[in-house]
């Protein structure tokens, strides 16, 4: 019970959230209409009536792609045996 109620405040808030920031835009186009309701010696019934009608406007999301140059660094791995060398090695390189 109490995920459930977690899971609609989050939904409620999510909403909200969309609302407030103008990516879901809500009007309500057609009001609602009570039923004319009757009861006789047969039993009750009901005429007529309405739901109401929204218009909802939704933002859209644009997603694109362009080229750009990354440079990445690289990485040299040196067995344990090896590193006398590799130090030698990167000195006479960086000379």
């Amino acid at each position: 019970m109490r995920a459930i109620l977690f899971v609609l405040i989050i939904a409620v808030l999510a909403i909200i959230a969309l609302i407030l920031t103008g990516f879901l835009d809500i009007n309500q186009i057609r009001g609602a209409r009570a039923p004319q309701i009757s009861a006789t010696s047969n039993g009750v019934t009901a005429k007529g009536g309405q739901a109401p009608a929204f218009d909802v406007e939704t933002g859209s999301v644009k997603v694109g792609t362009k080229q750009s140059t990354v440079k990445v660094p690289t990485l040299q791995v040196v067995p344990p045996g090896n590193q006398a060398a590799a130090q030698t090695a990167a000195t006479n390189n960086a000379q």
